[in-house]
């Protein structure tokens, strides 16, 4: 079975390079906050993550979550939101089934309100770790709360409850995932240490536009850029302080690369990488290009 996805850029932040990755350059780079479409001929349109929204400029007025604002500087245009692109496309927010969390840092979770309807597919263990967090624990752990439906538990699905299936061997290390939608096309995997109970999405054989089929990992926040999966690069101990386990994530980003290593035909992306943002935009022109629109009045 096929699906279609394809990738969003909704906002971006503006960051050091040098503490998401060691020997990275000090002066500051713009990181996109992607998020996925994935078009599923039996469950229709759903998402992985949402990016930014115009909520997270709402929910930093105040202290202390102001600091987050400060700390990291958000870019986003009314016009680059979740829903709003999704309606270029033809796509009314309303009929949006489900959204996959891959975690609650403010940059994944800033449109989910824009989605009436939608069921939220995450990790148990990842909401109740923020759930009654406020003040400065709620921003050492990335999380506004305003930004969540006030019906998050109710349309909340989680993963947990899932069936566990063995994973294709051409995924080790990882040997173990979450059949999301029990036709195995979309398989979760826990990746933790950037955050509790974070989710990594296996996508088997999915095109993008009219490309052959193949495979993809989204990893969300397991690293940010590709270099550090690539050659296994440790981001700076600054940012240690907003891990929630540095050895966890240390670990994680260890089987990343093994599995980069052994399955270099698998397609690994991470949800703030400006390399791959730019390699899948890139892709998309030059398809474009190639497969241009025809003149109706022709």
């Amino acid at each position: 079975m096929t699906i279609k996805i394809t990738f969003f850029k909704a906002g971006y932040c503006i960051h050091p390079e040098a503490i998401l990755i060691q020997g990275g350059r000090w002066q500051t780079s713009t990181f996109p906050a992607l998020f996925v479409l994935i078009e599923h001929p039996s469950y229709g349109s759903i998402l992985f993550d949402t990016g930014y929204s115009d909520r997270f400029f709402q929910e930093t007025r105040r202290f202390p979550f102001r600091l987050y604002a400060l700390t990291t500087p958000v870019s986003l245009q009314p016009e680059d939101s979740a829903a709003s692109q999704l309606q270029k496309q033809g796509i009314d927010p309303a009929a949006v089934q489900q959204i996959i969390v891959s975690h609650f840092h403010a940059d994944h979770i800033g449109g989910l309100r824009d989605f009436p309807n939608a069921r939220f597919l995450c990790f148990q263990s990842a909401y109740e770790a923020v759930k009654h967090r406020h003040g400065m624990g709620a921003l050492k752990a990335g999380f506004l709360a305003g930004l969540l439906p006030a019906d998050f538990e109710q349309r909340a699905t989680w993963v947990e409850d899932k069936h566990l299936v063995p994973l294709p061997a051409c995924y080790a290390p990882f040997e173990m995932g979450f059949d999301l939608l029990g036709d195995r096309t979309l398989l979760a995997v826990e990746l933790p240490g950037h955050a509790i109970g974070q989710l990594g999405l296996l996508i088997a054989d999915a095109c993008i536009g009219t490309r052959p089929p193949q495979s993809y990992f989204l990893i969300a926040d397991a690293c940010w850029l590709s270099r550090a999966y690539q050659e296994f690069i440790t981001p700076h101990p600054i940012a240690n302080l907003i891990f929630s386990n540095k050895q966890e994530y240390l670990t994680t980003l260890k089987k990343i690369h093994q599995l980069h290593q052994h399955n270099r035909d698998l397609k690994i992306i991470p949800t703030h990488c400006p390399e791959a943002w730019n390699q899948l935009t890139q892709n998309a022109l030059l398809e474009s290009s190639l497969n241009p629109i025809e003149d109706p009045a022709k």
